[in-house]
């Protein structure tokens, strides 16, 4: 399997723009396994617009509310389990789009890391480029190795901030190995130019 797991340090940084750049850019599938809040409109309708040609593979829960998973969920009556998901099979890259961070939880005991986990892929962290980036993206990183779990680089999104991202790799193991800037939503991320990294060999 080819792919990343793409968490971010907070919600709203723009982890589905950064998603849907990394399935234009590797001609990739993506799966997003547990979506929250689809009363407003669900993540996958953004990688409809930046990568038309994509295989959108459909969710293993969709939620009513934009809250926490394990809270969405309970409003809606459902429990999640790890058991309920598994990677769709596909022949080409995969990139999972996580809820929220990777400590969110999902249910009284697992949190987004222990989909992580259970997935097995390298994840992809998508951290803002302001004020309080370096901490945010510092304590993740730092979650993230203490469950072993493997990260393969970090994706800031916002105006670029070349102090924010030296200071990120200086403090961590870990590159900036892209960077989004704020562009004109799901239409403007459609023509801006694929992300040269590739973590894997192309087909």
């Amino acid at each position: 399997m080819k792919g990343v797991f793409v968490t971010g340090t907070d919600t709203g940084i723009g982890k589905t723009m950064v998603s849907a750049w990394l399935v234009k850019s590797w001609n990739a599938d993506y799966w997003k396994p547990v979506q929250s809040g689809i009363a407003e409109g669900a993540d996958a309708d953004v990688v409809r617009i930046v990568a038309p040609q994509a295989v959108i593979h459909p969710s293993a829960h969709t939620l009513t509310e934009p809250l926490s998973p394990h809270e969405a969920a309970r409003l809606d009556g459902v429990t999640l389990s790890l058991d309920d998901f598994h990677l769709p099979v596909t022949d080409r890259p995969l990139v999972v789009e996580g809820a929220g961070g990777a400590l969110v939880p999902l249910n009284d005991h697992d949190l987004m890391a222990d989909l992580m986990i259970r997935l097995g892929l390298p994840v992809v962290v998508v951290a803002r480029s302001g004020l309080g980036t370096i901490n945010h993206t510092l304590l993740t990183l730092e979650a993230l190795a203490r469950r072993s779990v493997p990260v393969i680089g970090v994706v800031m999104s916002g105006t670029p901030n070349d102090a924010n991202r030296k200071a990120i790799e200086h403090f961590s193991s870990q590159t900036v190995v892209g960077q989004l800037p704020l562009l004109d939503g799901a239409e403007g991320l459609r023509e801006y130019p694929p992300l040269a990294w590739r973590p894997f060999p192309a087909n």
